[in-house]
């Protein structure tokens, strides 16, 4: 049996590096949060997004989003340690330092805003910096242990990248950017909290405060079904008050069917799989929500084009 050698080649030690480092930033949720931030500049704009808002707001929310996640690894780096989840993160198995994955946060984090405050407009860094705040700050180190209803008030930080979005096309904040915060504010809970259900020991020996471990799993369910209703609601606003059309309805009324389905086949307990089921659709329920909205805003700026 050919021996392993003890230190691993320099090209395979520094790409391991950059994966630990990429990691930090939690680029899957990341990608959702940029997403839905361009989705806040395509509403904003009438026809193509301008170039330097699509550019330079698009890199600069997503370096605050790696910032504060990356703050999040390090506050959460002994309660990671914990849970089957997050134990094999860079900080727990110990292939970053502290200190490490600190600078990496700060200097990400300083880049953001300078990238928005000089190339995109100074309400958008602003607001990016108190939503950072939100997030690796006053979600993860006193909500997150304080309250079961820690991922609701919380869920402000999460709910704030298509306002972001917006204020870099239009250097204000208007109406249509709070229907899109309403909807991914009401989604929220029904997101996590399935989560919650399936990861209920690791949070409860983790000491944190999750609503299925404070409250129990049925009433944790019953939370979700409530506040799906409430999402259904926020998700109809966008065609009511005319900011989107009849493609978005659509797709609307028809992820909002599924999303019910799940949320009361979980209410009644029958199937152990279903909490993470409904967790992984809820992910694919935003992202086809809000893909179906630059859809329908850009066939209704075709159809109102003048000569059509």
């Amino acid at each position: 049996m050919p021996s392993v050698p003890e230190n691993p080649p320099l090209n395979v030690a520094v790409a391991g590096r950059w994966r630990d480092y990429l990691e930090l930033t939690k680029p899957k949720v990341s990608l959702l949060i940029v997403f839905t931030a361009l989705v806040g500049m395509v509403l904003a704009s009438p026809g193509m997004v301008p170039l330097p808002a699509l550019l330079f707001g698009t890199l600069g929310i997503a370096m605050a989003s790696g910032s504060a996640a990356a703050f999040n690894h390090v506050l959460d780096r002994h309660i990671d340690e914990h849970m089957a989840r997050t134990r094999r993160r860079p900080l727990p198995t110990g292939h970053l330092r502290k200190r490490q994955a600190v600078a990496f946060a700060v200097a990400l984090g300083a880049s953001s805003m300078l990238v928005l405050w000089f190339a995109v407009n100074a309400l958008t860094a602003v607001l990016s910096f108190f939503t950072l705040i939100g997030y690796a700050m006053v979600y993860t180190v006193w909500l997150k242990r304080a309250t079961p209803q820690n991922i609701v008030i919380g869920g402000a930080a999460g709910a704030a990248p298509p306002v972001l979005g917006w204020v870099a096309v239009t250097g204000h904040i208007d109406s249509p950017a709070l229907l899109l915060f309403l909807i991914i504010f009401t989604w929220t809970p029904p997101h996590f909290w399935a989560l919650a259900i399936a990861r209920r020991d690791d949070y409860a020996k983790a000491g944190i405060p999750m609503l299925p471990v404070t409250h129990g799993v049925p009433y944790t369910r019953l939370q979700i079904v409530l506040y799906t209703i409430l999402l259904v609601i926020s998700t109809l606003l966008p065609y009511l008050t005319g900011m989107s059309g009849l493609i978005y309805l659509a797709a609307a009324i028809a992820l909002d069917g599924r999303f019910l389905h799940y949320v009361l086949e979980l209410q009644k307990g029958l199937k152990p799989d279903l909490p993470i089921r409904t967790f992984r659709y809820s992910i694919n329920y935003l992202m086809l929500l809000f893909a179906a909205l630059i859809l329908d805003h850009y066939v209704m700026f075709k159809v109102l084009q003048p000569g059509n």
